[in-house]
Parts: C-alpha cells; sequence; structure tokens
C-alpha cells in the first residue's frame, strides 16, 4: 500500500520505514494541507493530532482506505465525513496513560511549591530569599478527576500516592475502580464545589467541548488549582481568564489551550476576510495565560516521552499491518 506519512522528526522515517518494509512511502514533514495536487495513489493518511482531516483533505487523497491517527484523541478528524466515505480511522488508545499523568501531577507540583517562581527569581535577581514562596501539602486535598479513562485512572493512583482525596466526575463510571482506589463520583457540579484541584483527562467532543465554562466557573471552589492536559477545548478560555482574575481559580497549569495552533501564526489570523471573533478571544485569552504569575502554560508536550513515542510509533506500524491483515484493531467509530 502507498502511505502518505505526515512526521514529526526525521527519525521516524526510519523507525517505520524499517517496520513496513511490503509498503511504498511519502513522507511530509509537519501537518497534512487540504491543498495541493490530488493524488489517487495513496491508500494510507498516516498523521499527528496536529492535522486536521476535513473534506478537502481527503478529497486530495480520493483513494485513502484507512487514516491512522498517532494519537489517543481524533477530535481533529471528521468521523462523519470518513464515515461517509468508508475509510476506516484507527488510534493510539493507550500509549501513555502513565506518561500524561505523570506531567499533569507535575504541573500540580510545580504550582504546590512555586517551584517555577523560585528558580525564576534566583535565575534572574540571584536572590535565594523565600519570600511569597510559600506553597500548599497535597496530602488531604480533595482532588476533583474529570474522565476516568486510562490517564484520568492513572492520575487517581498517582493521587492517592500523595494521600489526597479523590472525587471524579464521567459519564461512564466504573464502579470497581472506585472501589479499587477508594474514591466516590459525583455529578461535575458537586466535583467544581468541593475540589482543591480540578484535573481534566477528558475526551474532546461536542458534548465536552467548553466543559469548563461561563455558567459553571462560578461554582468553582474558592481558591481552586485547575490542571488540564487533555484537550483546549474543554475548558472556555475567556471564562477560565476571568476566574483568574476574581481569583476564583489560584493558579492553573495548563499544557494545551484553544486555538494553540494558532498561537504561531497569529498574523495570518487577524489579517483573515473574517476572522473569527471566538478565536480572536481565545488568542487574547492565551497571551493573559503567558503573562498570569501563577498560570504554568506548556506546549502541548505531555505525552512527548523517548519511551511513550515509541509506544506511539509501535502501536501505529501494528494497526496499519492489522489493516492490511483484514482484522483491524483500534477502531474509532462516534461512540467514546
Amino acid at each position: 500500500m502507498r502511505i502518505a506519512y505526515f512526521f514529526n522528526e526525521e527519525w521516524e522515517r526510519e523507525f517505520v520505514g524499517s517496520r513496513l518494509p511490503d509498503h511504498t512511502f511519502d513522507f511530509f514533514q509537519g501537518a497534512v494541507r487540504g491543498e495541493g495536487i490530488p493524488d489517487p495513489s495513496v491508500e494510507v493518511l498516516c498523521i499527528f493530532a496536529n492535522s486536521r482531516v476535513d473534506s478537502a483533505v481527503l478529497d486530495r487523497f480520493p483513494s485513502v482506505r484507512i487514516v491512522a491517527t498517532r494519537s489517543t484523541g481524533f477530535d481533529h478528524i471528521d468521523l462523519e465525513e470518513t464515515n461517509k466515505r468508508g475509510i476506516v480511522v484507527v488510534n493510539v488508545p493507550t500509549y501513555g496513560e502513565h506518561t500524561v499523568a505523570e506531567f499533569a501531577m507535575a504541573l500540580l507540583l510545580a504550582l504546590s511549591r512555586r517551584i517555577c517562581d523560585a528558580h525564576r527569581r534566583v535565575e534572574t535577581t540571584g536572590s535565594f530569599s523565600q519570600e511569597g514562596l510559600r506553597g500548599f501539602d497535597l496530602k488531604g486535598k480533595t482532588i476533583g478527576i474529570v474522565g476516568t479513562g486510562h490517564i484520568g485512572a492513572h492520575m487517581i493512583r498517582l493521587a492517592r500516592g500523595f494521600d489526597m482525596n479523590v472525587v471524579a466526575y464521567d459519564a461512564y463510571q466504573k464502579a470497581d475502580l472506585a472501589a479499587e482506589f477508594g474514591f466516590r463520583y459525583v455529578s461535575l457540579d458537586e466535583l467544581l464545589a468541593c475540589a482543591d484541584i480540578i484535573s481534566l483527562h477528558a475526551p474532546y467532543n461536542e458534548q465536552t467541548h467548553h466543559l469548563i465554562n461561563a455558567e459553571n466557573i462560578s461554582r468553582i471552589k474558592r481558591g481552586a488549582y485547575l490542571i488540564n492536559t487533555a484537550r483546549g477545548g474543554l475548558v472556555d478560555s475567556m471564562a477560565l481568564a476571568k476566574a483568574l482574575e476574581a481569583g476564583i481559580i489560584a493558579g492553573a497549569g495548563l499544557d494545551v489551550i484553544e486555538e494553540e495552533g494558532h498561537m504561531e501564526d497569529e498574523v495570518g489570523l487577524i489579517v483573515m476576510e473574517h476572522p473569527n471573533e471566538a478565536r480572536l478571544r481565545a488568542l487574547l485569552a492565551n497571551h493573559y495565560f503567558i503573562r498570569h504569575p501563577r498560570v504554568i502554560l506548556t506546549a502541548h508536550i505531555a505525552f512527548n516521552t523517548e519511551e511513550a513515542i515509541e509506544r506511539i510509533l509501535s502501536t501505529t506500524v501494528e494497526n496499519i499491518k492489522d489493516f492490511v491483515g483484514g482484522t483491524p484493531k483500534n477502531v474509532v467509530t462516534h461512540a467514546r
């Protein structure tokens, strides 16, 4: 089969090429675009989460039979369009439950112990003063886990290791998991009201868009902290900015933000003939987060360890092999 592979790093070419020697590769660096000369020979489209696969992209590759995304999330793929065209979509569902959860906990620890503030002071002033750097213990605090899939479940394990109290919200509750780790499921409103820390681990879809929004963010326990390593669209950026300004939320650790892709092409967004107002507002909020002293903002790197990347690529290779062999696995549908 002919594979159009959109890679992030050069070494991926050798890694996947050597493991799929019977197939022909066209390698492209960066994200897939809808523009370009149509290529009817490509049957496999292999992408990362930075690629938006819509009708324009699929028109460019009219013979594609499978879209293999090297990610757990698949909100960047128009599933209605792929289903309409009979295209199979596969993902990597379990590459890094501990990888992402460890990063979420790292963000929380950095906030709770003011690690970034302390380092910045020493780096910029040379001062070893402890003034203004008092943190707080995690032991005994209540953490609210939104989404108890693979990553959320591992975050619960880590939180219990810190002797934290855990409550969780999920549309699909797992009684056995709750019994094993000693937490309880609550409504989203109850979680927001009682949690000292809120950590988001839900998938992004129509139902979870702006799960944290202008209407419910005011119900958050005053002084709580928000951690988001899932998807930026789970949080209404403007609502979060207002909550930080009002002191409802004391701080946030964000590895993902709305419109993060446009942060590298701000001018292109601004000079559009009809710029999207919501996108512009999100962009303004993102700059507020960058400047805010109690927000740690990272560049969507929670997944990014050597071990996790190799697991992602290995699973992707197996996904393609299984499809060619007639037994596709890790197939994505509209259901969770």
